[in-house]
């Protein structure tokens, strides 16, 4: 069994989660649901980043004590993964004993090894970013970006971090990785960015602006730089298992550069450690060509999706509507076409017939199938061009793409009904009728079956539901499952499952094809 490691950032608690922070973890819960029926020994880690100025800002303003303050927001961020069906191996928090003594470890370290000095830092500090800035970092009219927030010139002693001398070595890391980063095109905006000059890392605060972080072992007088406090939680996690490096870290394209894939793979570099087997990142949901963010959001609230149309039906907008590694635009006109068009006219539209005319013609028992023409080798053979399409697809992340090939599978099943037309056949006292009437059943819940088996990473709930009313049980080789076959001959089928309700009259959007 393969050892699979993924992980995702772990969400700053200095605020209330958001879709971009769902978007993320739904989509290495279907990376990682997706290994294990792989057959692979899967790890998931996520967690929450507690440290920092920010977050000892926004406990101050509340008037709760930090430790008080996360404790209460990354509940918040447990609580919504947990409602969307994350299934992490681990989540991790950088106010555990476990993590912290890793950090000061690894610091004491580089310490000892000459990796980090003293020296006096004059310059500018963006407090929003919690970082240091330089003159190339301001507008071309000499201002700062709206992103740093307020910026103030400081001048302070601090720890620096040996950064630049590595900077020979990451190039010709990646030169030599090329797959290191997915998508691709990323590595080489990394490797443009590293054509400038790295400066060394300041790696601490000064105590007197900031106590809420993990002191230095070598001198307790300051906390450590946030960012090197966190990425140090995906080898933190692991170190007493024997899992790293990890296979994945997925991460959003917003925190790729310079932290991911500069600062992380230097830092083990510096440690001893191998860096990880790749850097996967994802892109932003849009609204309006925007980032969508609480400031941006207006009427729209995506998590309240969840509450109108179901878990599933969310996970699936998530990945169906966006290529991973792109940017996507999140509406509720196009989750609505998505949720009509593929999941209520097409998916639960074959789940009624299947049971309702299963029950009506023959009992609820599913036949055994009979003969094979011209209409059933032909989804026989489309079917098995699905699944072969479908898994390498999804092994290469492109789950959007594989959702649409199976959802190509189920119109053409649905068609098939239309055209063999079980509701006209059981009306014929013809043998042969007969024989294509329970041929039909049979191939429509087989069909069904196997659809929702490539689906069941991303509509985990859904899938469970739909092999309850087939009155099936799958085996526990997950490939196995795959293989056309009469598993269901016999199977006692419920009435009817309604998965997918029609939204209410207010909610009305044209329906159009996928």
């Amino acid at each position: 069994m393969k050892s699979f490691y993924i992980t995702t950032a772990i969400d700053y608690v200095n605020g209330a989660p958001h879709v971009g922070h769902a978007y993320e973890k739904v989509l290495t819960d279907v990376i990682a649901r997706f290994r294990r029926q792989m057959g692979d020994r899967v790890h998931f880690l996520t967690g929450a980043d507690e440290h920092g100025q920010k977050v000892q800002a926004s406990a101050r303003k509340q008037g709760v004590d930090p430790q008080r303050y996360v404790d209460e927001t990354s509940a918040q961020f447990r609580a919504l993964y947990d409602r969307l069906g994350v299934s992490y191996d681990d989540f991790i928090r950088t106010t555990e004993p476990r993590h912290k003594q890793v950090v000061r470890g690894i610091l004491q370290q580089l310490f000892d090894k000459g990796e980090i000095y003293r020296a006096e830092y004059r310059g500018f500090y963006s407090t929003r970013q919690e970082q240091f800035l330089q003159e190339k970092d301001r507008n071309p009219d000499g201002t700062w970006p709206e992103i740093f927030g307020e910026v103030t010139e400081i001048v302070e002693p601090n720890y620096f971090f040996q950064l630049k001398k590595y900077q020979p070595w990451l190039v010709e890391f990646l030169t030599a990785n090329q797959d290191f980063i997915f998508p691709h095109y990323r590595q080489k905006q990394v490797l443009e960015f590293l054509k400038e000059p790295l400066n060394d890392l300041c790696i601490s605060r000064p105590k007197e602006r900031l106590e809420w972080g993990i002191p230095l072992p070598f001198d307790e007088g300051y906390v450590t730089y946030v960012w090197f406090d966190a990425l140090l939680n995906y080898y933190s996690a692991v170190v007493d298992k024997g899992l790293w490096p990890a296979t994945w870290n997925l991460i959003g394209k917003d925190i790729l550069v310079p932290p991911h894939a500069v600062y992380w793979p230097i830092m083990l570099k510096a440690a001893g450690l191998p860096p990880p087997q790749g850097l996967l990142v994802h892109g932003w949901w849009l609204q309006s060509g925007a980032k969508m963010s609480k400031s941006t959001g207006g009427g729209v609230n995506p998590l309240a999706l969840v509450d109108e149309f179901g878990v599933d039906a969310f996970r699936y907008f998530l990945l169906r509507e966006m290529n991973v590694g792109q940017d996507s635009e999140f509406t509720r006109e196009q989750f609505l076409v998505r949720y009509n068009s593929e999941l209520a006219n097409n998916l639960g539209n074959l789940v009624n017939r299947t049971l309702n005319m299963t029950t009506r013609y023959v009992g609820g028992v599913v036949p055994a199938p009979e003969v094979s023409e011209e209409l059933e080798k032909s989804l026989h053979a489309l079917w098995a061009k699905t699944r072969d399409e479908v898994l390498p697809l999804c092994e290469g992340f492109q789950f959007h793409t594989a959702l649409e090939r199976t959802m190509v599978f189920l119109t053409e099943t649905n068609a098939y009904v239309e055209k063999r037309a079980p509701f006209r056949l059981a009306k014929s006292a013809d043998a042969r009728d007969q024989a294509l009437l329970r041929t039909s059943l049979a191939t429509m819940a087989e069909s069904l079956r196997l659809a929702v088996a490539l689906m069941q990473q991303v509509t985990p709930t859904a899938t469970a539901k739909i092999n309850a009313v087939l009155g099936y049980t799958p085996g526990a080789h997950w490939r196995d499952e795959l293989d056309w076959g009469s598993r269901l001959t016999g199977s006692k089928v419920a009435a009817s499952l309604v998965l997918f309700p029609r939204p209410t009259p207010t909610d009305k959007t044209p329906a159009k094809p996928a």
